[in-house]
């Protein structure tokens, strides 16, 4: 069984994950990952890392994904950017996002870090 740091419904909280995932992909985020990371972190079940297309398109992102968590009832705990805009996370604390900049993408190599996680299969996404 795989330990979860999450009080919530797993099925929910995957399916939240998966849910913001395709939001990123539906705003133009290339190479959206989702990584379960149950019983390999004590910050998150979840972390989701995208790339952006520049500072504008990263933090309409943001918003649209913390509009996202508010009307579904799961309002991020908060939202951090760099000041140049090349890294903007927002952690809804059982799945945390991370919006990159490619060369700031490759430049902090999330995906070797949490290398351990479990890749989540996201189907594509349809716009409603």
């Amino acid at each position: 069984m795989i330990r979860t740091r999450s009080k919530g419904d797993p099925a929910a909280v995957r399916a939240f994950a998966v849910e913001l995932a395709q939001a990123c992909t539906l705003d133009k985020c290339t190479n959206v990952t989702v990584s379960d990371l149950r019983g390999i972190s004590q910050v998150c079940d979840y972390i989701i890392i995208a790339s952006g297309t520049s500072d504008r398109q990263m933090k309409s992102v943001a918003q649209a994904l913390e509009d996202h968590g508010k009307k579904t009832g799961q309002p991020p705990f908060r939202s951090d950017r760099d000041t140049g805009t090349t890294w903007i996370v927002v952690d809804f604390v059982d799945v945390v996002v991370h919006l990159f900049e490619p060369d700031q993408r490759a430049y902090y190599d999330l995906e070797s870090l949490w290398a351990d996680g479990i890749a989540v299969d996201v189907p594509a996404p349809v716009r409603a």
